[in-house]
């Protein structure tokens, strides 16, 4: 797995990025790696140190980004012109090198060893001037020579009197124009005249109006002007490219400084980043040892929010190479051992700590198994994952390496994963190298406290409010605090003594303090009470009143008055007829009216009602003879 991803330090790089300016700057903060030479590790953070002091005191350099500029250059190397853009942008880099200069000047009053990179900065002032004379917002200015500042005036003087031409002919002519003003096609001043006029304006038609209308005309004396015009517009050009070919040539021959002001600019955006972000994570210098001892004072982690965090205090070295940290859930082991290898992976890439005090020594790897690794992909489960992740470190460690493995064993049967995690420490205590490891194996925290180079640490706990402190102690194991968490949350006494005697054997209950007085029985009341459907043998609807044929009854919900033309069925349906229509209808939709008791007289007939002539007809002829008539009820019955 990657280290660096692993521990966040890709996120660290993020923020440092951010304070670069250059392009390659970034690209080397991308490709941060630890540095193996103490030399050139000790001359890293000596610059880091200074960059920070400098900017305390003198702020932020006046560095820019000098990417566009190397095409520039290649431009110029070629004999090709460069365009006013171009020229503007090698003046832009020359004036950053002048107030750089300037800046590190200053910063000599402090003997800041960083300030006497001036001396590699040349500000190339004549070129710089010779540019801003000549060259502004993007163009050569009239005056860059003397040439060119007769031919634009000759320009505008020409320009001048073919407009004042123009408007003596529309003056003149104005029965002829179709507008009061002159207006310019294709380069070439015009009048407007109208269609039938245009014989009458000596001169070309350059244009003509969507409607043909109106003729654009130029006037044969204007003409003569724009001849001459185009004429110095052409000496114009030629002299303006005259002067762009020789501030391009005075930028070819100032290449060779060119490309150290750059090189030199980009070396110190790079190391200005690195004491922007110093004061950003209010870091300090690290002290570097090649005796294999970390020492760290109020250690934190750089990404964590330093009013949240909890400082952490870390030592490891002399005679102990390995610390086996124990403790509860969510008690910040797996932070921890990320603040110290973080912390030392900053160091050693030349960047200063997230400690009040530091002393670390520099390792020639950082080896890590961190997160459960899971790989749908490769069908990898988490145990899988962890075990392939630690036979890797195990091929690369070494005597100058820095280990760490949280949840050492985990992810498989305890008492084989607990024979595993003691087989990796006694291989790491063997390979000499400064290691970190988590677990919750109560064996590993008793092979820790018996074998030599090892000692155990734990995680503290406050036991009064259930919450972590996330403070190590080196040298005392710590517990998960399981039984004594759940006992303060309620977990029944009976409920207890299974748990421990399931984990510890008979003999630890006694060890374990239960509450006074005799145990309440436990009454298991549920979430809820489940309401079941009432069974009844008879299927018939329970009905309070029996609706029968004849019944004048209310409809819901549009309260219409119907007539039963059909009793209830036994499912409750009961058929109504509603004005010229009848339907079925539930019964619990419809109340009594008047019962048809009231309404029709003993024996009436109901077929007169609910019947049309024609189907009481053939019902009389069926009770009376055999008949082939049938009754038919239309779609509303």
């Amino acid at each position: 797995m990657n280290t660096q991803i692993q521990i966040e330090f890709d996120k660290v790089k993020e923020m440092w990025s951010a304070l670069a300016l250059t392009g390659y700057a970034k690209e080397q903060i991308a490709d941060a790696q630890i540095i193996l030479d103490e030399r050139e590790l000790r001359k890293a953070l000596r610059d880091t140190t200074d960059s920070k002091d400098m900017i305390e005191r003198l702020g932020n350099p006046p560095l820019q980004n000098v990417t566009e500029i190397r095409d520039i250059l290649d431009i110029a190397a070629k004999g090709d012109c460069l365009t006013p853009y171009q020229l503007e942008r090698v003046e832009k880099v020359l004036v950053a090198v002048e107030r750089l200069t300037d800046y590190l000047i200053r910063a000599k009053q402090y003997n800041n060893p960083l300030a006497f990179y001036d001396e590699n900065l040349d500000p190339l002032s004549e070129l710089k001037d010779e540019i801003n004379t000549q060259i502004r917002n993007e163009a050569v200015v009239d005056r860059a020579t003397k040439e060119l500042f007769d031919i634009r005036n000759r320009i505008a003087v020409l320009e001048d009197g073919m407009k004042q031409k123009a408007e003596q002919i529309i003056r003149s002519n104005k029965e002829c124009m179709a507008d009061s003003y002159y207006t310019v096609r294709n380069g070439r001043v015009c009048v407007p005249v109208k269609k039938e006029y245009k014989y009458k304006i000596a001169g070309s038609v350059i244009d003509k109006s969507s409607t043909g209308s109106t003729f654009f005309v130029e006037p044969l004396t204007v003409a003569k002007y724009f001849d001459e015009l185009q004429l110095l517009r052409v000496d114009e050009e030629n002299e303006v490219c005259r002067i762009l070919y020789t501030l391009t040539v005075s930028v070819a021959d100032c290449i060779p400084i060119m490309e150290e002001n750059i090189k030199m600019i980009e070396k110190l955006d790079l190391i200005f980043s690195k004491g922007k972000l110093s004061i950003d994570l209010c870091a300090t210098e690290p002290e570097i040892n090649t005796d294999r001892t970390i020492k760290l004072v109020k250690a934190r982690h750089p990404l964590m929010d330093m009013t949240v965090n909890v400082p952490l205090d870390f030592d490891i070295g002399d005679d102990i190479r390995g610390i086996v940290i124990t403790g509860p859930n969510t008690g910040g082991k797996t932070v921890a051992i990320k603040t110290v290898m973080l912390n030392c992976y900053m160091a050693q890439c030349g960047l200063h700590v997230t400690c009040e005090h530091a002393d670390i020594c520099m390792n020639s790897g950082y080896l890590c198994d961190i997160g459960d690794g899971q790989n749908l992909s490769e069908n990898l489960s988490t145990f899988s994952a962890h075990i392939k992740n630690v036979l890797d470190i195990l091929g690369r460690v070494n005597r100058d390496s820095l280990v760490i493995m949280d949840e050492l064993g985990s992810g498989t049967d305890p008492a084989e994963g607990m024979g595993i995690a003691v087989s990796i420490l006694e291989e790491l205590r063997k390979s000499e190298a400064n290691f970190l490891v988590t677990t919750h194996y109560p064996e590993i925290k008793e092979y820790a406290s018996k074998t030599e180079h090892i000692l155990n640490a734990r995680m503290t706990f406050d036991k009064d409010t259930l919450r972590p402190t996330y403070r190590m102690v080196i040298g005392e194991a710590g517990e998960s605090c399981a039984f004594y968490i759940a006992q303060k949350l309620g977990m029944p006494d009976r409920m207890l003594k299974v748990a421990v005697e399931a984990a510890y054997g008979k003999d630890a209950v006694c060890d374990i303090k239960l509450s006074d007085g005799q145990e309440k029985n436990t009454s298991y009341k549920g979430t809820g009470k489940i309401v079941k459907i009432k069974k009844n043998n008879n299927t018939a609807p329970n009905l309070t009143v029996k609706y029968e044929i004849g019944d004048s009854v209310v409809v819901y919900p549009d309260k219409k008055i119907g007539i039963v033309c059909e009793p209830v069925n036994e499912k409750g349906i009961l058929r109504v007829q509603v004005a010229d229509r009848k339907f079925y209808i539930n019964h619990k939709r419809v109340k009594l009216k008047v019962s048809a008791k009231e309404l029709y007289p003993e024996d009436y007939d109901l077929s007169i009602v609910f019947d049309s002539v024609k189907n009481r007809k053939i019902r009389h002829d069926q009770e009376r003879k055999l008949t082939d008539e049938v009754i038919v009820y239309d779609a509303g019955e």
